[in-house]
């Protein structure tokens, strides 16, 4: 509680030295008891909330007023009533894949992943199986666009302005959204919208918020993105690169933090990204038909025995989920504290260079990676090995095509690796 408190004080301190004015100093008062009313102000789990809000300056949809033991009720069987998740730790397989989208999720710097396969190899199920082991993360309460009360970067434009006015933030634990992006989605569904004649009338910003607004700390899932339209695309890479989606219309700008990590799924007999698109995932992975009979008998009966019960399948793999869950939860924990040696970093950059990689993404998401890999693995210091392992992912989509070329550009990154390291 202590902290949560320290953290708005801190939060508050961070924006009022970045502003050339100064704001009222935060007061804070602590009371256990649910929806008390004191001096004016209402509190929930010990956070202060005005009991009047004016939407003209906050531009909060459906604030939470109170967190109460039926609104947790309501989530819980709203959960139980969705379509059974298959497993992530039940997947046979497409190890290249769900390594990439478990390095993503422990370091979302790493910039997203792009995921290229025939028909029926599960990539949407695999991805779709990360909501069981995404982690808890604390937003303001009511914010549609989860705002992180201890970061102000990633906090929306009104939850700032909430938070210099002297007000506490009323916190809540949430697990990490995963938001699916139609392909018949229009821009104003991505995007959001403003209700122009309303800002015209009553002088409000008014704004609906949209898919980016709703996947922000979380995660958005793009199945055959390289049938999205060009143009929505560029918006999501754009949003995903800047950390926010900017709404024009009318003369109107409203901008909001759209921080996420972004997955696309495609089949490349149905056409490729741009090259300078593709660039902008950091991590790709390759996924194959199976061809080992055994294996494939294996996945038809696991996925036989799941549609059969879902429930007594999830139950049955209950232990490995958790076990993966702490996995997670402790690299997340540890990442800041992974180190990786110079002359390591030095031959990334080498590698890059002699493959002609443009720009600097492929040495930065290399050293992410390999981090984030090290952290998985439970260790502090990054090996040439944790290197070997991710490089292939972080570089083969940033190289030169050259359609006279046969081998495989994952091949030739791994040759270029040994060629170096040794």
């Amino acid at each position: 509680m202590a902290a949560l408190l320290g953290s708005s004080f801190a939060s508050a301190a961070v924006l009022a030295s970045r502003l050339p004015f100064t704001h009222s100093k935060l007061s804070s008062s602590v009371c256990y008891t649910p929806g008390v009313v004191e001096g004016g102000r209402r509190f929930y789990g010990g956070f202060g909330v005005p009991v009047k809000i004016s939407r003209r300056h906050l531009h909060i949809t459906n604030v939470a007023t109170e967190i109460s033991s039926t609104d947790e009720a309501q989530n819980l069987a709203s959960k139980q009533s969705q379509r059974p998740v298959y497993p992530f730790s039940a997947i046979v397989g497409q190890d290249e894949m769900k390594l990439c989208l478990l390095l993503n999720v422990i370091d979302p710097k790493i910039g997203g992943v792009m995921i290229m396969g025939d028909r029926g190899t599960g990539k949407s199920t695999t991805v779709r199986s990360l909501v069981d082991l995404l982690p808890e993360i604390k937003i303001v309460a009511g914010d549609p666009f989860n705002s992180d009360p201890e970061d102000p970067e990633s906090m929306s434009v009104e939850v700032r302005e909430y938070v210099l006015r002297g007000e506490v933030l009323p916190v809540v634990s949430t697990k990490i959204t995963m938001v699916d992006l139609p392909l018949g989605a229009t821009e104003d569904r991505v995007c959001g919208t403003i209700d122009i004649e309303k800002a015209l009338t009553e002088g409000v910003k008014a704004f609906e918020p949209g898919l980016l607004a709703k996947a922000n700390r979380g995660i958005l899932y793009v199945d055959e993105v390289n049938l999205l339209d060009d143009h929505l695309v560029d918006v999501l890479l754009d949003s995903a690169a800047s950390g926010w989606n900017t709404v024009e219309r009318e003369g109107i700008s409203i901008s909001h933090p759209a921080r996420f990590i972004l997955i696309g799924s495609g089949n490349p007999e149905e056409g490729e990204l741009r090259p300078q698109l593709l660039d902008r995932f950091g991590m790709h992975a390759q996924v194959g038909t199976v061809r080992d009979a055994e294996l494939r008998v294996k996945i038809v009966e696991e996925r036989a025995r799941f549609d059969r019960n879902p429930k007594e399948f999830r139950d049955s793999y209950k232990a490995e989920q958790e076990k993966l869950q702490d996995q997670i939860a402790a690299a997340r924990s540890c990442l800041s504290s992974v180190n990786i040696d110079h002359d390591l970093r030095i031959k990334i950059s080498k590698v890059c260079a002699e493959l002609n990689v443009d720009g600097l993404r492929g040495d930065i998401v290399t050293n992410r990676a390999a981090k984030a890999l090290a952290a998985l693995k439970g260790r502090d210091k990054v090996t040439a090995e944790d290197i070997a392992t991710v490089i292939p992912n972080c570089l083969r989509h940033r190289l030169r095509k050259d359609p006279l070329e046969s081998i495989d550009s994952g091949l030739l990154v791994i040759e270029k690796f040994y060629e170096v390291f040794s």
